[in-house]
């Protein structure tokens, strides 16, 4: 799946920064691997300008990252989509949500082995239609995309059982622009992610 593909490159690429960088020396990388769900208003609280589908529910795998530049002030990114299609108002056809989002991150330690983590940041909720394969000049896809810009908030706490890693309970609240295709501009994630710091915590 290309998505997975992108996490996976995604991922790579932090952690040859974490390897390769000068802050990976002077400062903490973390990398990391989540599982949440979604939550948001249900089809009948639907106004006019929105379609009566929820975003409600499903597994949300996901991978983010974040580097630390100045005293626990960092710069982090993350994508998630959801792992399954889901049907779309009984319309014919499926769909999957991607989020990627672009954060500034605050992490201050709180505790020994405990950081709180505050993020806040931008990005867009990608939503894939599979209504049937087309085909342009180049290449053929069995999927349509709406890009909706988003704003995203939301908090986490770190807990490290041993050395480097690291579970992390985690919430986001995504304000998504113009998402007409559903019940509201508002989703939140919940979840829960492992990952690694590299670097001194």
């Amino acid at each position: 799946m290309k998505t997975l593909r992108t996490g996976i490159l995604f991922t790579f690429a932090l952690a040859a920064l974490a390897g390769t960088s000068n802050l990976a020396h002077a400062q903490r990388v973390d990398l990391a691997f989540g599982i949440s769900t979604v939550d948001a208003p249900g089809a009948s609280q639907a106004d006019s300008s929105h379609a009566p589908v929820s975003l409600t529910g499903g597994t949300y795998p996901g991978f983010s990252g974040d580097v630390e530049v100045f005293h626990h002030i960092g710069i982090g990114a993350e994508i998630y989509w959801k792992a399954s299609q889901a049907d779309y108002a009984n319309q014919g056809f499926n769909y999957r949500p991607i989020f990627y989002d672009i954060n500034a991150v605050y992490s201050p330690k709180i505790a020994s082995h405990a950081y709180l983590e505050l993020v806040g940041g931008i990005g867009a909720l990608s939503t894939r239609f599979y209504t049937g394969t087309t085909c342009g000049i180049y290449s053929c896809s069995n999927y349509q995309s709406s890009n909706h810009f988003d704003a995203d908030f939301g908090a986490g706490l770190k807990l490290y059982p041993k050395g480097g890693f690291f579970i992390r309970p985690e919430a986001r609240l995504y304000l998504v622009n113009n998402n007409t295709e559903f019940s509201s501009p508002r989703v939140t994630r919940y979840g829960i992610s492992v990952g690694y710091t590299f670097g001194p915590r």
